[in-house]
């Protein structure tokens, strides 16, 4: 599991937080599930691949969702400046 996602308050879990927390330039780490829907992290890869943030796969939702404290999967998820 993803012990930094797990260590920090400053995170921010799901694809739409995490787009917002990359656009406002306030992502250090992104996690992606390997096993979301390509449409919904494709954009998400591109855009930390454009600015340079480091990312993390994860092998399943489930596993991102437990790191991030939630009980749903996440498809994404990032640890905040």
């Amino acid at each position: 599991m993803p012990a930094r996602i797990r260590a920090t308050r400053k995170r921010a879990v799901g694809s739409k937080q995490t787009v917002k927390a990359i656009e406002e330039g306030a992502a250090v780490v992104v996690y992606v599930a390997r096993d979301a829907a390509g449409w919904v992290i494709e954009p998400i890869i591109e855009s930390c691949t454009a600015e340079g943030i480091e990312l993390v796969y994860i092998d399943s939702m489930r596993e991102l969702g437990e790191a991030c404290g939630i009980d749903v999967g996440a498809a994404s998820a990032a640890v905040l400046k």
